[in-house]
Order: structure tokens, then sequence, then C-alpha cells
């Protein structure tokens, strides 16, 4: 009588799924993990008259992955909020101001931009309208008014990725922008984005 082994050949109807179950035994495929990213909100408040923009200069933890760079603001989501939810608690917490009109422009994806390689995904507002006065600063930073038109020639210390995202943000194409920006050790590998 001859010993059994995975690769014995069967015969009739059972033949395919035998050998099926015979080939995932013995080479086990890699299993696709679900792609769980950071969702966040980030979001470029407008002065009253337009022409200025308040960001964020990161400026009071060395450790900060964004130290020394100008952000909007924004931060991530928490359970049982919505996105537009989000966005206004943060920056009600970051500038304590209250938001009255904004419009989102867009979504982006960033693999790999966390400190230790976390994927996110931001939804990114323009904010053209709020009440109150905003904070000189937070536990981040020092927050400033930004000419529109130096943010926009990048004369500032920011992100690598801003120069593609950020004229989509103030431009006047009402359509959304859904762009995928890939990181590898804080430095931007690539950009692709389409408009809807």
């Amino acid at each position: 009588m001859r010993a059994w082994s995975p690769w014995h050949p069967v015969r009739g109807k059972r033949a395919r799924v035998v050998r099926r179950r015979r080939y995932n035994q013995c080479f086990r495929l890699p299993v696709a993990m679900p792609y769980t990213p950071i969702v966040a909100s980030l979001g470029y408040v407008l002065s009253p008259d337009r022409t200025q923009v308040l960001m964020i200069h990161r400026d009071t933890r060395p450790s900060d992955q964004h130290y020394g760079k100008y952000n909007g603001l924004g931060g991530k989501m928490e359970p049982g909020e919505d996105i537009a939810g989000c966005m206004r608690r943060e920056i009600r917490e970051e500038a304590g101001i209250a938001i009255t009109s904004m419009q989102l422009r867009g979504t982006l994806n960033w693999p790999g931009f966390g400190k230790h390689g976390e994927d996110w995904l931001g939804f990114v507002f323009l904010i053209d309208g709020f009440t109150g006065t905003p904070l000189p600063g937070n536990h981040e930073g020092t927050l400033r008014w930004v000419a529109r038109s130096d943010l926009l020639a990048f004369t500032l210390p920011m992100w690598d990725g801003d120069r593609h995202f950020l004229p989509l943000v103030f431009d006047a194409d009402p359509r959304p922008f859904h762009g995928v920006m890939p990181y590898r050790d804080g430095h931007m590998q690539s950009w692709a984005c389409t408009r809807l």
C-alpha cells in the first residue's frame, strides 16, 4: 500500500476542491490587511478680507514631527463625530474661534506619513467664516496670519507635498480634489490627483 501524500492524485468530482485545499495548506498566501489610516481634518482659515491665512508655526516641541514647519490647523477625528464636527472642534481647540462657514476642498491619502510610518487620510477644508479672535498660539506652536500670496509662493518652511495640493485648496474650481501622496522617511515619494 502506498503512503498518503499531499499530492496524492484525487480523481472524480472532488479533485478540484481537494487540489485547491492542498495548495492553500502548503503555500499560505499573504492575507491583505485592511487599510486603516488615521482619519483627520486639515483646515485653512481665511481672514475676513480673504488675503491672509491663519497658519500654525510648529515651534514649541523639538521632538514634534512637524517642528519648524507651517501647517494648517486640524487633527485626528474622534469616535462619535463626523469629519465636519472634527474640523469645528479642532479649530475651536487650536485657535479659539468658531467656524460659521467652510467648504470641503478635497481629500488626501498620505500613506507612510506618520512619525512611525502610519498612514493618514485627511479631509481638507477652506474656512471662510468664523467668529471670535484667534489665540496667539497653543501647545503646538504660534498662530500667525500669513499672506495668501506668500503661502502659495512657498516661501515658508512647509512639507514637501504642500506645494502640490495647496493651490487646489485656494483655486476657483468648485470640484473637490482627491489626492494620494505617499511619504517615506519624512519625504514625499509621488503625487497623483483627480477632481470630480
